[in-house]
């Protein structure tokens, strides 16, 4: 199957799901050569925006994915990723999704869930290393 990574300048969104749950855990990006790795390791790999480089999630946390299944939605432009998540949470505020919070009507935003890990820990040991 050919996914359209053109149609966003090479870049496929790619939903991270729980498989367990059903949760969404995380949006990321995904380019040819992330998805190529990510189906070669069993792990997730993301192309990052910001850095424009491939990134492993969970490479500072060792909170990595798993990949269970990975869908393509029917334009073939947009990934669903069905992960065993290994550890706490994915969020790099320390929560178990990066959805965490709900919009309210009157435009602000109510935190909704409970802090998972302690991202202050965590990455403190990225600078450690």
């Amino acid at each position: 199957m050919e996914i359209d990574f053109q149609k966003s300048g090479g870049l496929v969104p790619a939903i991270i799901q729980d498989e367990r749950t059903g949760d969404v855990l995380m949006l990321g990006f995904m380019n040819p050569e992330s998805l190529a790795e990510t189906q070669r390791t069993g792990e997730v790999v993301f192309f990052s925006r910001s850095r424009n480089k491939l990134w492993k999630k969970g490479e500072s946390s060792g909170h990595v994915l798993r990949v269970r299944e990975i869908r393509v939605d029917c334009d073939a432009d947009a990934l669903l990723v069905r992960v065993q998540a290994a550890g706490p949470g994915v969020c790099h505020e320390g929560y178990q999704s990066c959805f965490f919070r709900a919009l309210e009507a009157d435009g602000s935003a109510k935190v909704i869930a409970e802090r998972t890990f302690s991202p202050e820990k965590v990455y403190e040991q990225e600078k450690i290393r």
